[in-house]
């Protein structure tokens, strides 16, 4: 069973604005408490698992040094840069072109980089499971996590209760069986109260955005429900050691669609699998997350820079520049960088993303 992984890392994460911006997204940063970017981070999880030769990097060209400089044992060629940014189908798409030269066939996990996961041995237990499940059987595995809120910034995927298999992995000296649902449905973002009725159904997850497979499947599946993205990638594997790939890869993308891997092929596809994961995931979308995952003071503020608080209480405040003052405010984020200063109430940071739009209307590219 030969396994490979894939870090999808080429996202721009506009919600993190000002600190996180084109030239330097939310996947090179430090978030945590911990001296690794996020990046880093989702390394690390996989180097007990994978060889570093099976490894790979999916991200634009324009951060391929950056990826370098914070992974150097990745060799170079792992390395996998978009011209400009499709979107997840695409993106797993070329990663299998890629690894389709050193192993047809290979069973491929997909993570983001951007996520964050407390248990690692947990996640390693479980992804082992999904590797063996795909390598014996075929199908597209991914890993579906327990709600424990109505969260409605999530994606929730319907499983079957009353189909699954059963797979045995050894994992820390023992054997765990774990079994494998047939998925059901994905369901967009949620409302509250259909995110309410999603938790007490009891049978939905939440969609993480981690797939495993193995490349013959998931390139079949393209075929079926993606024509054109399959063509494109079969113009791209005839090609792969040709002096031009750039250029055609570049043309090739140009061409493409924006389309996430869930509404092009895991919504159609017949042979989707879950599996209930609990290993304390988070995808840190926003800056609330970030106050959420950081230690507080005894007022429940989180500082970075240099800040003075005074009858404050429940914020976020990260400073680049000279010093912030906040004086009798409570549940704000405050980041202030030399992009720009954000104010805004804790709760309300997924529309930061309509900040950055607005920006970019305005043709303000200097503060992205």
């Amino acid at each position: 069973m030969i396994n490979y992984a894939v870090i999808m890392a080429g996202g721009v994460g506009t919600r993190f604005w000002p600190k996180g911006n084109y030239k330097v997204p939310k996947q090179f940063l430090k978030i945590t408490d911990d001296d690794d970017t996020l990046l880093q981070l989702a390394y690390k999880r996989l180097d007990d698992v994978f060889k570093n030769t099976h490894i790979f990097v999916v991200t634009n060209v324009i951060y391929k040094q950056e990826v370098k400089r914070q992974l150097p044992k990745i060799p170079e060629e792992n390395i996998i840069c978009e011209p400009v940014g499709r979107n997840t189908a695409p993106c797993i798409g070329l990663s299998c072109v890629f690894i389709n030269r050193f192993q047809p066939k290979a069973n491929v996990l997909v993570v983001a980089a951007d996520h964050l996961i407390d248990d690692v041995d947990e996640f390693h237990r479980v992804i082992k499971s999904g590797l063996k499940f795909v390598n014996d059987n075929g199908g597209i595995v991914t890993l579906g996590i327990h709600p424990d809120k109505p969260e409605t910034g999530y994606g929730y995927i319907q499983y079957d209760s009353d189909i699954y298999a059963d797979v045995e992995v050894e994992s820390l000296n023992n054997v765990s069986t774990e079994r494998i649902f047939k998925v059901k449905t994905f369901a967009e973002k949620p409302n509250l109260e259909v995110a309410k009725a999603f938790l007490e159904s009891g049978d939905f997850l939440w969609n993480s955005g981690m797939f495993i497979f193995r490349t013959d499947t998931m390139i079949e599946e393209i075929k079926n429900y993606m024509p054109e993205l399959y063509e494109s990638l079969n113009r791209l594997s005839d090609n792969i050691l040709s002096t031009s790939f750039p250029k055609i890869l570049e043309d090739e993308f140009s061409k493409l669609k924006s389309i996430s891997i869930d509404y092009g092929v895991m919504e159609k596809s017949e042979k989707v699998y879950i599996i209930r994961s609990h290993f304390g995931w988070n995808d840190v979308g926003a800056w609330d997350e970030v106050y959420n995952i950081k230690d507080k003071d005894p007022d429940g503020n989180v500082r970075q820079g240099m800040t003075i608080t005074h009858h404050t209480k429940n914020c976020l405040i990260i400073n680049d520049l000279k010093i912030v003052a906040a004086v009798g405010v409570e549940d704000l984020l405050i980041i202030n960088t030399e992009n720009g200063l954000l104010i805004c109430k804790k709760g309300e940071a997924q529309k930061v993303k309509d900040v950055v739009d607005y920006l970019r209307r305005k043709g303000m590219d200097q503060y992205l």
